[in-house]
């Protein structure tokens, strides 16, 4: 089934006139993966359930990740495609460890029976090694590459954004303050690149490559660099930092600030030198991708009055 490519492809600077096609196809179900990579000499798998919330069960999240990525592998697989990009993520690489001094990098794995591990972390994880073991035991001829991003941020398109951006939103449309919540940052648009050139480049073939554009930044780093380079537009974002203790109060009677406890002060580093020396990446600064990300929210009327 063909589909219209959305109106936001112009807003992105793409005008795909009959470039761009769409096929409809669920991480769940066979149908439509054939279909959708016939004739293709790469394939980047770029979809993975991340709710805003913690899920019923984790199987709701683990489930799909694992089966959507096989299904992808497969069908590129059977139809002779070059290599695969798989999206994975950071929290595939520095969770469930104890803390250490050196920055995370590409060698390291979660650990899902350490302390924190949600059932995202579980999903990514899960997701990538088998993918990474499809393709050791299953894949014949096909390559597989994997980017790990940390926390994306960025210009948005429209007002289906991820929640990581909800994070920028939350801080301009007011808080009482910042929680100690640490994260690596990388621009949006420094992901894309770095799936173009892990596509193609011979470097990339059976590697995985952390996204990050430096060390974590904490929301209150986020809050005052919104507060430092937009003035009054960022009137309403936070001047302080919440203590642990308040955070875990106000969570006994605010559910949804639960899952945020176990990440409390902590701070996983992790590098991108790997994809800077092997491909020539260079990313923005982790500061210009999160007021690039107001800057968008603000251009697109997605912030409430002021």
């Amino acid at each position: 089934m063909k589909l219209r490519y959305v109106p936001c492809s112009k807003r992105g600077g793409v005008e795909p006139g009959e470039h761009l096609t769409f096929f409809a196809a669920e991480l769940g179900q066979d149908a439509g993966w054939a279909e959708a990579i016939v004739g293709c000499d790469y394939v980047m798998h770029v979809a993975s359930p991340f709710p805003p919330g913690l899920p019923q069960h984790e199987d709701e999240l683990i489930v799909p990740a694992r089966e959507g990525a096989l299904r992808v592998l497969r069908a590129s697989r059977d139809a002779g495609v070059k290599r695969v990009v798989l999206t994975s993520s950071f929290a595939a690489i520095g969770y469930g460890l104890k803390a250490q001094k050196a920055p995370f990098d590409e060698t390291n794995w979660s650990d899902l029976k350490g302390e924190g591990v949600q059932p995202y972390i579980k999903s990514k994880t899960i997701a990538e090694q088998a993918a990474w073991d499809f393709i050791s035991k299953e894949g014949a001829s096909l390559e597989l590459s994997v980017i790990n991003p940390t926390g994306i941020f960025g210009p948005v398109l429209g007002p289906d954004f991820s929640n990581s951006i909800s994070i920028v939103k939350r801080l301009m449309d007011g808080m009482s303050g910042c929680p100690k919540i640490y994260f690596g940052v990388v621009d949006v648009r420094d992901v894309a690149e770095l799936h173009l050139m892990a596509m193609t480049h011979p470097e990339a073939k059976g590697e995985r490559f952390i996204a990050t554009a430096g060390n974590c930044i904490s929301m209150f780093d986020v809050a005052k660099a919104l507060r430092r380079r937009l003035g009054t537009a960022a009137a309403k974002v936070p001047n302080r930092q919440l203590p642990n203790w308040f955070m875990r109060f106000a969570a006994l009677r605010n559910a949804a600030l639960r899952p945020m406890l176990p990440q409390l002060g902590k701070i996983r580093n992790s590098t991108g030198e790997k994809a800077r020396r092997v491909l020539g990446w260079a990313p923005r600064s982790s500061e210009d991708a999160v007021v690039a990300t107001a800057e968008s929210l603000l251009r697109l009327d997605l912030l409430k009055a002021l």
